[in-house]
């Protein structure tokens, strides 16, 4: 039986900032009403996290009837057992930070001379942390600034904002080899290491006969055989249990081809994987669809993939969209799941909305509503990568169920490969020479 680790998820919400008109201008006589509102949320050990922050007017306003999240922290297993270390909390208090700044119409709160500190606000969360249960550490007004019992007199500006700490357990999961030499996947349990799954990796005839992906591993420098046909396709990996029996499935849909004139995979022609699992009404060879995966490269000041994944519920015509995250193609990086994460700067859309992503995740049996349900952190192009996937507890009523996302998980690495940049095509009788 799979065994969950510690997690704790520690989220930020119904975030609102009210300043009573009697409160004077800011300095530089910039005028709070005309001006943006963000905040900077801080908790040691983790990026800062920001947000924008909504002007309130309306005394009557419920911000407590607000879903969404501002920031989301996910503390793991080794941070917890860190806190729990005797005199933690004496040397140091454990806080999360918000600061609250204000900026000139048209500019973005932080960015040069228009960033100005209205106020900051300190909660304590170590103790709650601790005792491994929900609790609610703030919800409602607060006064904020330098000086809050004189602002509380007057009048000052004042934050509304919600804070929680709810447990998150998960199972974690790791490749112990890269995806292409079909490795064993285990389950990770602090020290010890359980065989769950393997997988293995396969690829079409005809693309292994040209495409020298089929020789990765020993050539990716060579030259000669980096003269392939402009395509990479028949990728599919197969997630087998521990008796042997397929389980879940991944294989490339779409070929991951150059767009006309480029030598990369362009958003209006991406690859795609779809994702399937055995068809519980049909035959032990029957597959049934579960998503889609597309992929493609984004190009810039850095060079990323894109990874948009989809479920495929069978009530709809469709797929909805859960995800679209964007990874460093040189450095790597985390694809999620996550209804409650925001969107990460610069990914193409805002993040799935609660309502159809929701529903979808529990259409697809096994899976509850809400909230975080799986990453995968994966190693950039030419590197040895080695998925580590985490899924959370609630989202997995089987060991069927984890196998599905370790499918996910191992397109979302080689999707990452199938997205390396195409040489130019060669010279037209060094073409014809490989292919005869």
């Amino acid at each position: 039986m799979m065994d969950p680790q510690s997690f704790v998820k520690l989220s930020v919400g119904s975030l609102g900032l009210r300043i009573p008109h009697q409160a004077p201008k800011a300095s530089h006589g910039t005028n709070v009403s005309n001006s943006s509102c963000l905040c900077e949320i801080r908790l040691r050990g983790f990026p800062v996290q920001t947000a924008s922050v909504p002007l309130i007017s309306a005394p009557e306003s419920n911000l407590e009837s607000q879903s969404n999240y501002a920031a989301v922290f996910y503390l793991e297993d080794s941070d917890l057992k860190a806190l729990r270390a005797p005199r933690c909390f004496q040397t140091s208090q454990f806080n999360l930070e918000i600061s609250v700044y204000m900026g000139k119409p048209g500019l973005h709160c932080g960015v040069g001379g228009g960033k100005q500190l209205i106020g900051t606000f300190r909660v304590e969360v170590g103790p709650g942390l601790l005792e491994g249960k929900p609790t609610l550490l703030h919800n409602g007004w607060i006064s904020i600034g330098k000086n809050k019992k004189k602002e509380e007199r007057r009048g000052g500006p004042e934050l509304h904002l919600t804070v929680r700490l709810d447990p998150d357990p998960r199972y974690v999961f790791q490749f112990e080899d890269e995806t292409m030499l079909s490795p064993q996947i285990v389950q990770l349990r602090g020290s010890s290491k359980q065989p769950i799954f393997s997988c293995k990796f396969s690829q079409g005839r005809r693309a292994s006969q040209v495409d020298p992906m089929s020789n990765y591993w020993s050539s990716y420098n060579n030259d000669d055989k980096d003269a392939e046909r402009r395509e990479r396709k028949g990728w599919k990996v197969m997630i087998h249990d521990l008796s042997g029996s397929a389980v879940a499935a991944a294989f490339m849909a779409t070929p991951f081809v150059p767009s006309m004139g480029c030598d990369r995979v362009v958003r209006s022609n991406p690859g795609a994987w779809l994702i399937v699992r055995p068809d519980p009404m049909g035959s032990s060879d029957s597959w049934h669809p579960w998503g889609r995966l597309e992929a493609w490269r984004e190009s810039g000041p850095r060079d990323s993939v894109c990874l948009r994944f989809s479920l495929l519920p069978e009530s709809q015509d469709a797929g909805v969209l859960v995800s679209e995250v964007l990874i460093s193609s040189d450095k790597g990086g985390e694809f999620y799941i996550d209804m409650d994460r925001q969107t990460p700067v610069g990914a193409p859309v805002s993040a799935p909305q609660g309502g159809s992503g929701d529903h979808a995740l529990a259409a697809l049996g096994g899976c509850a509503v809400g909230g975080f349900v799986m990453n995968c952190k994966v190693q950039g192009e030419g590197k040895c990568s080695k998925p580590l996937v985490q899924l959370a507890m609630r989202h997995i009523t089987c060991v069927e169920d984890a196998a599905i996302f370790m499918a996910l998980a191992a397109a979302v690495d080689l999707s990452i490969k199938a997205c390396r940049p195409f040489r130019r095509k060669p010279k037209k009788g060094y073409t014809h020479a490989l292919l005869t």
